[in-house]
């Protein structure tokens, strides 16, 4: 019991006798475990770590697994929220309880590579470069008759995203730091030192499709 909930009961005897009696009828028709259950849920909208680290262990002492505690809190999302599950699950683990044993983090799984629709190769004016974007990403495509260069239009100096302005024919500057390029081949020209990013592609049905 929290020192208020004490100062309470002693301050207001009746009025608290009259509670927690109500509680205890409340639940009168559930089993220990899923009256424990459900506080372990109320402590944790209420965010009180002690009580949810109390009706954890009388949960556990009454029977449930770390599968059904879990379950519990999930099947309360609606009114916890995500930010108090994880607050929960953090608490849980600090207290480094045998149900629920640490596991070995998980990296995040990467998307694969996939082919992307750039643009017609008719739209290519032949020896010029054009700067577009494809799916949210930003390109530099410059076409020499069957030749196709595609890259990125992020600069490998700092990642600045260099725009359509920044190209004068196949010189292209970045406005930051004023790393030029040479878009036919992408090599760096001008005070920089590393080339622009070269994505690989393919042409079909008249389409440059990029990969990424």
């Amino acid at each position: 019991m929290s020192d208020a909930l004490a100062y309470l009961v002693k301050a207001r005897p009746e009025a608290m006798a009259a509670y927690f009696a109500f509680m205890k009828d409340a639940g009168s028709r559930l089993d220990p475990k899923t009256r424990n259950l459900i506080s372990v849920i109320t402590k944790v909208h209420a965010r009180t770590e002690n009580g949810l680290k109390q009706y954890l262990k009388r949960a556990l002492r009454e029977g449930a697994t770390a599968e059904e505690v879990v379950d519990a809190l999930l099947m309360a999302f609606p009114a916890l929220g995500l930010a108090n599950i994880v607050w929960a699950i953090d608490v849980i683990l600090k207290m480094e309880l045998p149900e629920f044993p640490r596991v070995p983090a998980v990296a995040a799984p990467t998307a694969e590579p996939a082919w992307h629709d750039v643009i017609a190769v008719a739209d290519l004016a032949d020896g010029k470069a054009a700067r577009l974007d494809c799916d949210g990403r930003g390109l530099f495509v410059w076409r020499k008759g069957r030749t196709i260069r595609v890259y990125d239009s992020l600069c490998p100096h700092q990642s600045t995203n260099i725009p359509h302005l920044a190209l004068e024919g196949t010189r292209l500057t970045c406005p930051k730091h004023e790393w030029a390029f040479d878009v036919p081949t992408g090599r760096c020209v001008g005070k920089g030192d590393a080339p622009l990013r070269r994505f690989p592609h393919k042409v079909a049905n008249g389409r440059v499709l990029e990969l990424w």
